[in-house]
């Protein structure tokens, strides 16, 4: 009886539903024949072009989502003839993923700046603990880091050779970058203390640890290498170093390819 009544009132909403649009005197929809497109993603102009067009000058007015990251490299004195090279993949920075205000307060509450704070220390150079906490402070501009420190992380950011969704895998692949092996991270903020590993953890995940007492932090990848990876999702993102999911990637710059991320990149691979 259950099953029949269901079957009743089914047929007693479908009658009214179809005869709503006369009832309340609309017309029926036609049918809609859709036509998907591809977004194209040639931007037609080169990395640098790019960056400056959307930086602290922009072309389009307050389209300055780049504004921050060339802040970053006039400070760390970097030329910006890199983003001109070709056969580049370049890692570029929104402002969100180097410093997320709060509106109403004006705190920075995400970004590089916060996850990767300065390091507060007492007079002698030693690090100043709280109950055997290291003490921290958000960074507020990019002086608050060494300019060695900036210049390094963002020439981590540009891999020497080419990557885009046709080339990209669900495993990792590894290019080189302008940094170069062997370099460290100053002990001025937390980067400096991030340990950096050999080989890839299990389950191709990563864990972040910070050594403050042995001093085997080394904050940059030892190699100077970077990862990229396909997400196997329903947009099939890339991913940095199995850590860092890009906001927008596979945009084609006439030399090379731009992906951009809106968090944290931390710059080694394991």
């Amino acid at each position: 009886m259950k099953k029949i009544y269901q079957y009743i009132i089914g047929t007693v909403l479908i009658g009214i539903v179809s005869s709503s649009c006369s009832m309340f005197g609309l017309d029926v929809q036609k049918d809609y024949k859709y036509e998907g497109t591809i977004l194209d993603p040639h931007i037609n102009i080169s990395a640098k072009e790019y960056l400056i067009n959307r930086g602290k000058n922009p072309v389009i007015a307050n389209d300055t989502v780049f504004k921050w990251m060339q802040l970053g490299l006039e400070y760390a004195g970097i030329n910006l003839e890199e983003y001109e090279k070709p056969g580049r993949t370049f890692v570029f920075l929104s402002n969100n993923a180097i410093r997320v205000r709060n509106a109403n307060t004006g705190a920075i509450t995400a970004g590089m700046w916060f996850d990767l704070p300065v390091m507060e220390k007492n007079p002698d150079g030693s690090l100043k603990l709280n109950n055997g906490t290291p003490v921290t402070k958000i960074a507020t501009k990019w002086s608050d880091y060494s300019v060695e420190t900036v210049r390094n992380y963002f020439l981590y950011l540009i891999a020497l050779g080419d990557l885009g969704f046709e080339s990209a895998k669900i495993e990792n692949t590894s290019f080189e970058t302008l940094l170069g092996p062997g370099k460290t991270a100053g002990l001025e903020s937390r980067l400096g203390y991030l340990v950096v590993n050999n080989e890839q953890q299990p389950g191709n995940s990563r864990t972040l640890v910070y050594d403050y007492l042995t001093g085997t932090g080394k904050g940059f990848d030892q190699e100077g290498k970077i990862n990229f990876r396909m997400l196997n999702s329903d947009y099939s993102p890339l991913q940095v170093n199995s850590f860092t999911t890009l906001a927008t990637s596979g945009i084609v710059a006439t030399n090379g390819k731009v992906h951009v991320s809106a968090t944290t990149v931390y710059p080694s691979r394991y």
